[in-house]
């Protein structure tokens, strides 16, 4: 089965460094991903456009718009990416940068970092990113549920503030990152609802393949399994990993046990390319 994962990272960020070395052990470059993900039969990976400066670290509110993906210098060519936002960067020039990234081939989607930025989806500051949006017809990938900085807000990051956009924004699809959890039931029943809100399965777990199995066993994604089940929506689903949080192969296996085998195909496959359509020309 060919797999796209639409949620890595190729960032030269601090935190992405120390989780590669200290707790998922995979190795966190342009080598490391080719290997890793070529093993995995992934033929396509969508990265997170996300940058630092060294006074703060992400979040970072000097982190320029758009962000892009800054690992290596050089960028496999199975790496598309979404344009990152730091809503303190939006000015005339910032949106101009936009929207000359969106006309890239490989600038896929925007990227909406809720809870590292104090703002909710419906603030007005966002209401240009939309319409460009709109324009390119691309995707908004949001974060939400916990963030991974201990500086995120997490009321910002509630999964319950993308169905004002949703509604608002009909003609946008919006793709919920970490499917909102730990509020995956209310991240179900924003898919549910809305026609143009979508969700991923990544950065459910942080760590090793021996994470992954002892958290797929028990009670711990028990509310997962329940929203999973309560959604039923399997055709809004998306496979991505949060790379480098966790090695590709190992989380494959862990979110098939989670997806009846029947919804495969389209969570690992078909979905991603009804979300992201300019990912088509990359695809072998």
């Amino acid at each position: 089965m060919k797999v796209i994962d639409a949620h890595i990272h190729f960032s030269d960020i601090k935190s992405f460094h120390h989780t590669a070395e200290e707790l998922s052990f995979v190795d966190y470059s342009y080598d490391g991903h080719q290997k890793e993900f070529q093993n995995a039969n992934v033929v396509l990976s969508i990265a997170m456009g996300l940058t630092e400066t060294d006074n703060m670290g992400f979040p970072d509110y000097e982190a320029r718009t758009p962000m892009g993906i800054d690992l290596e210098v050089k960028v496999p060519a199975n790496i598309v990416y979404c344009a990152g936002i730091n809503p303190y960067d939006l000015n005339e020039e910032a949106l101009e940068r936009l929207e000359e990234d969106l006309q890239k081939p490989a600038v896929v989607g925007i990227k909406i970092y809720l809870g590292y930025y104090p703002f909710y989806a419906y603030d007005e500051v966002y209401e240009p990113v939309y319409a460009l949006a709109e324009k390119y017809g691309v995707p908004v990938v949001f974060h939400t549920g916990d963030t991974y900085s201990e500086r995120g807000l997490l009321k910002y990051s509630h999964p319950l503030a993308i169905d004002e956009v949703a509604v608002k924004h009909r003609n946008i699809n919006f793709m919920m990152a970490h499917f909102g959890d730990p509020w995956t039931l209310t991240g179900a029943e924003i898919i549910y609802k809305n026609p143009n809100v979508y969700a991923d399965l990544s950065g459910l777990i942080v760590g090793t393949e021996k994470e992954l199995k002892k958290h797929s066993e028990g009670r711990f994604l028990d509310h997962l399994r329940h929203a999973l089940v309560f959604a039923d929506s399997y055709d809004k689903l998306l496979f991505g990993t949060d790379w480098p949080l966790a090695p590709v192969g190992p989380y494959i296996e862990f979110i098939k046990e989670l997806i009846p085998g029947e919804h495969h195909e389209d969570v690992f496959y078909n979905t991603a390319i009804k979300v992201f359509p300019k990912i088509k020309p990359f695809l072998p």
